[in-house]
C-alpha cells in the first residue's frame, strides 16, 4: 500500500520501504562497480569533485563571514561609541542587556567611555571550537568583534584595537555570572592578547544601597553590608536596597558605582598560568559532562554567596 508525500506524489512515504530499497540498490551498485571499473572510476571522480566544491563554497561562506565581521568601517549598530579616539584614553563597557545598557549610555562620559548592549547569552564557543563559521556567525560575537576593531582568531591584532580598557558589566546574580564567564571564554579562546596585554576587566556593581535619612552609601559585599548597618547602629529612617540587576539603578547611581574611575571598583584579568586556565575552562564550559560534575563535587565546600 504505497504512500506518497506531497501533491505532486513523486516521493514515497512509506518508511519501511527504505530499507528494502537501500538493499536491492546497494547490491546491484556493488554489483556495477564491480563489473565496469572505468566507469566506477568516473563516478568516484565525480563524487570527489563535487566533495571539493561544497568545501570550497563553505570557505569562501566563512571567508565572507569573517571579513564582515572584522571589517572596522562597519561598527554595529548597538554600540554608543565615545568621541576619543586614541586607545589609550578609551574605554569600553560591554553591558548585560538593553535596559541597563540604556542607564549607561545616559550615564556615561560620551567623552572616552563607548557602551555596547549584548542581548541575551552569547554563543559557547567552547563547544564549536573547530566551527568558526558557527563563532562569527553569531549576532552578538560579531558585534563584539566589530567594535574592539582587532579581530579575533588568527586574525586578531593587537595594534588595532580601539579600547585599552574593555570593561564586561554584568548583574549581580546567576545569569550575569554564566553570561561573564560566556564572554571571558570567547576572550580567552578567540582573543587572548587582550588578557596578555591587561586589557581586560570586569566591573564590580554594588550589591546593596543604605540610605539613612540623607546619606547614602553602597556596600559591594556582604561584609561592607554588615559594616555600614553596624556603623549605623539601628539609626532611624535607614532604608536596605539588594541590586537584583543593574537596570535597577538610574544613570546617575550607575555612574557613582560602578562607572566613575575615581569611585569605581573593577577587577583586571590576567592569566597566571595558561594551561591551568586552558584545563578550567575546557572542564567548565566543554561538552563532556562528568569532569564539570567531578570539579563541582571537588569544590562544592568551598563555594560563597550562592544565588538560589
Amino acid at each position: 500500500d504505497p504512500q506518497f508525500e506531497g501533491q505532486t506524489k513523486t516521493k514515497l512515504g512509506n518508511a519501511d520501504v527504505r530499507g528494502i530499497v537501500d538493499s536491492v540498490v546497494g547490491e546491484g551498485l556493488s554489483r556495477y562497480l564491480e563489473e565496469h571499473l572505468p566507469e566506477g572510476k568516473r563516478i568516484v571522480e565525480k563524487c570527489l569533485t563535487s566533495q571539493r566544491a561544497r568545501e570550497a563554497a563553505k570557505r569562501a561562506r566563512e571567508l565572507v563571514i569573517r571579513k564582515n565581521a572584522l571589517d572596522g568601517s562597519s561598527l554595529p549598530g548597538k554600540l554608543s561609541d565615545c568621541a576619543e579616539r586614541d586607545p589609550d584614553k578609551s574605554e569600553i563597557y560591554i553591558v548585560e542587556g538593553e535596559s541597563a545598557g540604556g542607564s549607561a549610555k545616559m550615564g556615561r562620559d560620551r567623552h572616552y567611555q563607548a557602551i555596547l548592549p549584548l542581548k541575551g547569552k552569547i554563543l559557547n564557543v567552547e563547544r564549536v571550537l573547530q566551527q568558526p563559521d558557527r563563532i562569527l556567525g553569531h549576532e552578538e560575537i560579531r558585534a563584539l568583534v566589530a567594535a574592539v576593531g582587532a579581530g579575533e582568531g588568527d586574525e586578531f591584532d593587537i595594534d588595532k584595537i580601539r579600547y585599552k580598557k574593555i570593561i564586561i558589566m554584568t548583574d549581580a546574580d546567576v545569569d550575569g555570572s554564566h553570561i561573564r564567564t560566556l564572554i571571558l571564554t570567547f576572550f580567552f579562546r578567540r582573543m587572548q592578547g587582550l588578557i596578555d596585554h591587561g586589557y581586560l576587566y570586569i566591573a564590580q556593581p554594588p550589591l546593596y544601597r543604605i540610605q539613612s535619612g540623607k546619606k547614602v552609601q553602597y556596600a559591594y559585599t556582604e561584609a561592607e553590608k554588615d559594616t555600614v548597618i553596624q556603623k549605623l547602629n539601628g539609626a532611624r529612617n535607614t532604608h536596605l536596597q539588594r541590586y537584583k540587576g543593574l537596570g535597577e539603578m538610574n544613570p546617575d547611581q550607575l555612574w557613582e558605582t560602578t562607572m566613575n574611575p575615581e569611585t569605581r571598583q573593577m577587577l583586571q584579568v590576567n592569566i597566571e598560568d595558561a594551561i591551568d586556565v586552558d584545563e578550567v575552562f575546557s572542564t567548565l564550559m566543554g561538552e563532556v559532562v562528568a569532569p564539570r560534575k567531578s570539579f563541582i563535587a571537588a569544590h562544592a565546600r568551598s563555594v560563597q554567596n550562592l544565588d538560589v
